[in-house]
């Protein structure tokens, strides 16, 4: 773009960690380092992670090694594939240099892991602003992100309603990947509402509502089935900030908001990966809960699932050989089958037998030759099995 960043950028930032306000934040291993422009008209930001210190490392190293950025190369990669709005990971690039963790065998191999965003802002650089009284820096940041990502809006009120559906659209796409995100702290929670920075996070092996990613998630704040109530509480923590600059009436009416377009946007996702046309979205809802409760009752792989049954009912003969077909039967099975059958196929059913995956095994198998050998092919063929 022109007038682009003369040097590299690392923003300062506050935000709620596990929903304990925390003054003293930035981007510690990361920076901006530039910016262009879509075919789209859309920004798009070129960033890294484990490129060294900033200002606002902490005593931090601020590198990332090379099992981080293996991670966050598979995560992106998978959940573009299940149709997750998230960030792009262009390439992962080794140091050649040792880090010491407490979490993981050291010495660890270091890498930068260049990224492909569609905004740096995040939830806590309105929440610093705001905290610090910056009322027309507020203001103008407002401005910038009504220019560049919402051109629509003219205002604060119209941006924070745009937000609110990008969010719900992302804690709904989440909830049908079967993908716990397992650090919603807001300042994780990006203005696009696009999922980037990837750390401990899961996908469901089965339907656990309680199932959680971080090992330091001692209360399950941020498990599986508790994410669309964190994103809430985000926004909630957002329109707090804003009310600084607008009214917090109108903005409390458009939080109201969430949850019918949280369920519109989750029978959205579901139905895309089952493969069949929607409803009304009562007799939506009603199979997405009744899909919901028959995969928690049952315990059937997750991944296999959805594979198994895109494009409707009426394949129960080719099901037969399924890994799971020993699931499909029974009265809980049943119960969701038949109110399955009246849902119409919107989508060709998958060619191959097994679906993509990405449990937490996957990634120990993946990473295992990599350590011992510097062996890339188990991982470059799992990367491509995502865009099959």
């Amino acid at each position: 773009m022109e007038d682009n960043l003369p040097q590299p950028l690392a923003l300062r930032y506050h935000g709620h960690q596990f929903r304990h306000y925390n003054p003293d934040l930035g981007d510690g291993r990361g920076f901006l380092f530039a910016q262009c422009r879509a075919r789209d008209g859309r920004v798009l930001d070129l960033g890294t992670k484990g490129s060294g210190q900033t200002p606002y490392s902490r005593r931090g190293d601020g590198r990332l090694t090379l099992l981080g950025g293996v991670r966050e190369v598979l995560a992106t990669s998978y959940l573009e594939y299940l149709g997750v709005n998230t960030s792009k990971s262009l390439s992962l690039i080794e140091t050649g240099e040792d880090l010491h963790r407490s979490d993981e065998p050291s010495p660890a191999r270091s890498a930068v892991l260049v990224r492909l965003s569609h905004s740096h802002i995040r939830f806590g650089t309105f929440q610093r602003l705001s905290y610090l009284e910056q009322k027309d820096n507020l203001a103008a940041l407002t401005d910038y992100v009504c220019r560049h990502y919402y051109s629509s809006c003219a205002n604060a009120q119209e941006m924070f309603e745009a937000v609110i559906t990008n969010s719900a659209d992302t804690a709904a796409s989440w909830m049908a990947a079967g993908f716990v995100h397992g650090v919603m702290n807001t300042d994780n929670m990006n203005i696009t509402g696009e999922s980037f920075d990837y750390g401990p996070y899961r996908f469901l092996p089965v339907l656990e509502f309680d199932f959680t990613a971080a090992y330091f998630d001692h209360h399950g704040l941020y498990a599986y089935g508790r994410q669309p109530e964190a994103m809430y509480w985000n926004l909630g923590q957002l329109a707090q900030s804003l009310s600084f600059i607008t009214d917090d009436k109108a903005l409390i009416a458009a939080l109201d908001g969430f949850a019918g377009q949280y369920k519109d946007r989750l029978c959205h996702h579901i139905f895309a990966r089952l493969g069949v046309t929607r409803k009304s979205l009562d007799e939506d809802l009603a199979l997405v809960f009744a899909s919901f409760k028959y995969l928690q009752a049952a315990q059937v792989p997750w991944p296999q699932f959805w594979h198994d049954w895109r494009g409707g009912a009426g394949k129960e003969a080719q099901l037969k050989h399924s890994p799971n077909a020993a699931y499909y039967k029974g009265d809980k099975f049943d119960a969701w089958h038949q109110r399955f059958k009246n849902f119409e196929p919107k989508a060709a059913p998958h060619s191959s037998d097994r679906p993509p995956s990405l449990l937490y095994d996957e990634i120990k198998s993946l990473w295992e030759p990599i350590d011992t050998a510097d062996d890339w092919t188990k991982f470059h063929e799992k990367v491509k099995s995502f865009t099959a």
